[in-house]
């Protein structure tokens, strides 16, 4: 089996009920199993302010889940056009990895959730591939033979799945639903590919 991880940050849960619908399109791909993980808040003390596991929902991400997956996909809502800072604190603590090379070669996407149609998703989107090209991971996007490109204004770019959730956190439209299905079948068949 092939484990593609869905690691995430979401505070208000548009991104997690994303990370769930990649899941399913990672699943749908006979060979491989998705494994969800969640980055835990950062503090501006310099205090634990979570419990070690939470007490609902995925537990928290380790690195060592990241040098143990065969693909990798990462979501985070926007924060000013960029990811959020719980995940980018979570992906500076990598370096190891990085050194040993452990992610070279491997499948990655990337996905967001904005709370308007302008909230900077294509610049998360980017924002999210950096580290991951810095770590030598194929990435991939979603190419416009996706028919969720042409059918809806929010659903995803080339650069991955998005999802407008509005300030009230509105669902998942059936075109975002089908953009995070499809890319999770996309880069659990490029880890089938690449492997």
């Amino acid at each position: 089996m092939y484990n593609i991880l869905v690691l995430y940050y979401s505070r208000h849960g548009s991104v997690a009920n994303m990370a769930q619908q990649i899941a399913h399109g990672v699943e749908s791909v006979a060979q491989c199993q998705a494994t969800i993980r969640r980055v835990s808040e950062v503090s501006a003390s310099n205090e634990q302010t979570e419990a070690a596991v939470p007490q609902q929902g995925p537990v928290y991400a380790t690195v060592e889940d990241l040098k143990n997956c065969d693909g990798l996909i990462i979501g985070s809502p926007a924060y000013f056009g960029n990811m959020s800072a719980a995940l980018k604190y979570f992906l500076d603590q990598t370096s190891s990895l990085w050194l040993s090379g452990a992610l070279i070669g491997k499948p990655a996407g990337v996905f967001t959730a904005t709370s308007s149609l302008h909230g900077g998703q294509q610049s998360v989107l980017l924002s999210m591939m950096i580290p991951l090209l810095h770590h030598g991971m194929v990435i991939s996007g979603l190419p416009y033979s996706e028919s969720s490109l042409h059918g809806s204004e929010s659903s995803a770019s080339p650069y991955g799945a998005s999802h407008v959730s509005g300030h009230n956190g509105k669902p998942l439209t059936q075109e975002e639903t089908k953009a995070c299905q499809a890319l999770g079948k996309r880069v659990a068949q490029l880890a089938e590919k690449l492997s």
